[in-house]
């Protein structure tokens, strides 16, 4: 999870009053709609930031909304750069990065399917908007470049990325160029002309200069708008202006100098030690400045500078934080750390404590590694590491653990324990096991000068340790030693560390789960629940309720899966503040599914419009996959395969497993829907590239895997029936296996399947299929199943047929088939090449009307590209190829 946002990064900087204008850069661009991507590229003091500002304060006067991020050397870790860039876009079109922003609170979320879900939301929005990245070098990198690239690559056409830096990005400018998609201003467009020169001295600052006073200015700074200020403030009430002029040339590092020293040297001494102590700060503000400072003057000195144009930069509207010219800072500090050394690490030693105060860790822990004082560093980071971790924010704590010298960290074990928690989160094991041995060890035997801030937290340690072992235990595999650490970490847990007895309990029920035994995976995962409704961790709860609805779902306990659901959703009622819960999505999508499974198909579907009406961002990690899978299991029910299809492939793209075994691959429900569809040997493709055998050893992880095998060999054209044969002999020992391990939701799926396999068209030799099907159908009556016979389409029709026949009192298969053959394909329309489903016909009206296509996809909750998907396919079936004959064909066929 990113750290808390600094809000001021989000602003767009005021337009100051008194700027030189330059239509020659600013009113082009407002008259026209941007390219793909502007670029403002310059070493600094070219006045970009100034320009940028300009431009956003014109696009959103022609109506374009505007997303500003300034970036800082922060950014250049993936979480916190995107967490700013999609908040950014959220706040300028509310609600495109809800879900994406959900997505980015997991621990290592997927940049690419983050971007992909934002694109969607864009594409299907009308508005311009323009994403503007200030400083952009700042957060360059391997880590980042990529990503961008492939956000400005898909951006849709209303979008517009500008960027400024100081040094060319490693993004596809060539490309871009090629295409007529970059628009570039440099330093030999930033540079002031002659008359902008002019208009800066003489009107801005009033110095009355003479036409060669300011030709010679010019030529020296080469209109260069940094030095051109430094100048001028340098000349105001010098009564030698010509000679001032005349008396300095060089290149621009000598200018720099020279001017700066000109402006430091004529402030008063209060001025210049305010400007050299507080030029260590990133930001400005007057309460933070007093703290570095020892005066009590840090509010009225900075309206000072910002009065005086001393090179200050407000970052709010309120003028309550303020920050340096980032080329005036860093000249600042090289004068400090020449002039006064010995005072830096002071300096940064206030700061460090007001940020601990202020709690800003991340900034305080910051400011005391800079002044060498890794003592006060380790007590900020042990103070406040387990509430980070608590909070997700595990990236901040690992970046603290090459931070501080080894034998430091041995003496505290809270913070070691701590640096421990951040590495187990982001999957970074390497050092965990002999960091807890030498953890252990340390406990068991404390040094003289062991370290302890809060001996709460300590008694909480030997709890962490064991559920970090049992965690260790489960990646290697060992379900036996993640159960067997699991219980000693419930049994040390300290007295009300409920969050410890709860991670340990889902460490439990994971390994259980994941070997098939899902009534103990169930137990663990209720303690689990209860230790986390206890420490008030609503949205965990939920989450572990997912787990609990799928495990009964699995087991064939519908009413105790849809209670499970339910309660969950009672409890997040009772916890809403400010509206819904993050999770309470989830809980209305696995209602649906449950729905589904009963052949209530309005009612699942009415349960995932309100989980549209919701917003992704209400979901947790796993949801933007799993609400696609839902849509698109009700796609499938449908008829619109193709839909189908579609919308896994999306769920592929934006998966999140968040630890849970990957018992249904969404791989494998999209090659199921492709034996649907006739694509046997595509499904095939996926079986081989899966490396699946009909004599595999069986294991529950892959059991979903090989029951879709056996539904590929059962479509396999061989001519001797060796594929049916294998299936057959597949799925007698996935039933097997399904049975031992109490799966009966599973069981009936095998059973009607393999009542399929054993019912040969044209054999009239029925029994056996007979037999298994209505042994799956007394299991699946009391549990209300509807769909798992329902959706074998005809095979099943025919054989439910018979069971009537052989039984007609049994009204169980009759409602069945029923419910099969009112499901089945309408009679075609003359002239039609192929029935619609009712998404398909959802659109069709739409296209009727005057909506464009982004608005289509906004009024069906679907991305766009799923729209144009449904579009496609509506042309295809209508035989048309374009908007206005297909509503023409439509009314001819009597569809609209």
């Amino acid at each position: 999870m990113p750290n808390p946002l600094v809000l001021t990064k989000l602003h767009i900087p005021e337009v100051r009053r008194g700027l030189v204008p330059r239509p020659r850069l600013v009113d082009g661009r407002a008259r026209t709609s941007p390219p793909r991507l502007t670029l403002v590229s310059a070493p600094p003091g070219f006045g970009k930031t100034t320009l940028l500002a300009s431009w956003a304060d014109a696009a959103r006067t022609a109506g374009r909304a505007v997303a500003w991020v300034s970036l800082e050397g922060t950014e250049q870790q993936p979480t916190a750069f995107w967490s700013y860039v999609v908040s950014a876009l959220d706040g300028a079109a509310p609600g495109v990065g809800a879900g994406a922003l959900a997505l980015l609170r997991s621990a290592n979320p997927p940049v690419e399917a983050v971007l992909t879900l934002v694109l969607n939301e864009l594409s299907a929005r009308l508005e311009e908007v323009d994403l503007v990245l200030d400083d952009y070098h700042l957060a360059d990198g391997p880590a980042i470049a990529d990503d961008v690239a492939f956000l400005l690559l898909h951006l849709p056409p209303h979008v517009h990325l500008v960027i400024s830096t100081r040094a060319d990005p490693a993004l596809p400018l060539a490309r871009l160029r090629a295409r007529g998609e970059l628009a570039e201003v440099r330093a030999a467009g930033l540079r002031f002309t002659i008359e902008e020169v002019a208009a800066y001295l003489n009107g801005v600052a009033g110095l009355d200069l003479t036409t060669s006073d300011i030709a010679a200015l010019e030529a020296r700074t080469e209109g260069w708008i940094a030095a051109l200020q430094l100048a001028a403030l340098s000349l105001t009430d010098r009564e030698d202006v010509a000679g001032f002029i005349g008396g300095f040339a060089g290149d621009d590092r000598y200018l720099v100098d020279y001017l700066v020293e000109e402006v430091i040297g004529r402030q008063s001494a209060d001025v210049r030690r305010f400007l050299l102590e507080t030029s260590i700060l990133e930001g400005l503000s007057g309460s933070l400045c007093d703290a570095v400072t020892q005066q009590d003057d840090g509010r009225a000195m900075l309206e000072h500078l910002d009065r005086s144009n001393l090179f200050v930069v407000p970052l709010d509207g309120t003028r309550h934080w303020y920050r340096y010219h980032h080329l005036f800072a860093e000249v600042l500090r090289t004068h400090l750390a020449t002039e006064a050394p010995d005072r830096v690490a002071d300096l940064h030693r206030r700061a460090a404590r007001w940020y601990a105060v202020d709690a800003e860790p991340v900034l305080a822990v910051r400011h005391a590694v800079a002044a060498g004082d890794v003592e006060l560093a380790a007590d900020i980071m042990e103070r406040s590491a387990i509430g980070l971790l608590r909070q997700r924010q595990e990236a901040t704590v690992r970046g603290w653990v090459d931070v501080l010298p080894a034998d430091l960290v041995r003496r505290r074990p809270v913070l070691a324990v701590g640096f421990i928690g951040s590495l187990m989160s982001l999957g970074d094991l390497r050092t965990v096991p002999g960091r807890l041995d030498e953890l252990e060890q340390v406990l068991a035997e404390p040094p003289a000068d062991l370290v302890v801030l809060e001996e709460h937290e300590l008694a909480r340690v030997p709890g962490a340790m064991e559920t970090y072992r049992a965690a260790l235990a489960l990646v290697g595999g060992d379900a036996a030693g993640t159960v067997a650490h699991a219980d000693l970490a419930i049994a040390r847990a300290a007295p009300g560390d409920d969050l410890t007895v709860a991670a340990a309990a889902a460490l439990s029920g994971l390994a259980s789960w994941a070997g098939g035994d899902l009534e103990s995976a169930h137990r663990a995962y209720s303690l689990a629940v209860t230790g986390l409704e206890r420490a008030g961790n609503i949205s965990d709860v939920l989450g572990c309720s997912i787990t609990l609805g799928d495990l009964r779902v699995t087991q064939g306990r519908l009413d105790d899966a849809e209670r499970t659901y339910r309660e969950a959703l009672r409890l997040a009622s009772v916890h809403e503040v400010d509206g819904p819960l993050r999770g309470e999505a989830d809980m209305l999508t696995g209602l649906s599914q449950v729905a589904l499974e009963r052949g209530e198909i309005a009612a699942a579907t009415a349960y995932l419009d309100q989980v549209a009406a919701l917003g992704e961002g209400l979901g947790l990690p796993q949801h933007p996959y799993r609400w696609r899978v839902a849509r698109a299991r009700l796609a499938e029910a449908d008829g619109d395969l193709s839909g189908a299809v579609t919308l896994l492939e999306e769920a592929e793209r934006v998966y999140v497993g968040d630890f849970s075994p990957d018992v249904c691959p969404v791989a494998a429900q999209r090659a199921r829907v492709l034996v649907r569809q006739g694509r046997v040997d595509e499904a095939r493709d996926w079986a081989r590239a899966r490396q699946l055998t009909a004599d595999d050893d069986l294991t529950y992880v892959r059991e979903f895997e090989h029951l879709t095998l056996a539904r590929i060999l059962l479509h396999q054209k061989d001519g001797d029936g060796t594929a049916r044969a294998a299936a057959v002999g597949l799925l007698d020992r996935l039933r097997v296996a399904a049975e031992e391990g109490g799966r009966t939701g599973t069981l009936i799926e095998i059973l009607a399947v393999q009542a399929l396999a054993l019912h040969v068209p044209g054999r009239r030799h029925l029994q056996p299929a007979l037999d298994t099907l209505s042994r799956a159908l007394r299991q699946a009556e009391p549990r209300g199943y509807a769909r798992v016979f329902v959706g074998e389409g005809a095979p099943m029709a025919d054989l439910l047929a018979a069971i009537v026949e052989r039984d007609p009192t049994w009204r169980y298969p009759r409602r069945l088939l029923d419910a099969l053959t009112g499901a089945g394909p309408e009679p075609r329309r003359e002239g039609l090449v192929d029935r619609l489903s009712s998404r398909e016909l959802d659109v069709l009206r739409l296209l009727a009307s005057d909506l464009s296509g982004p608005a289509i996809a906004s009024e069906l909750y679907v991305s766009l590209n799923t729209m144009r998907t449904h579009t496609k396919n509506v042309y295809a079936k209508l035989g048309v190829n374009e908007r206005r004959a297909a509503v023409t064909r439509a009314r001819e066929l009597g569809l609209l």
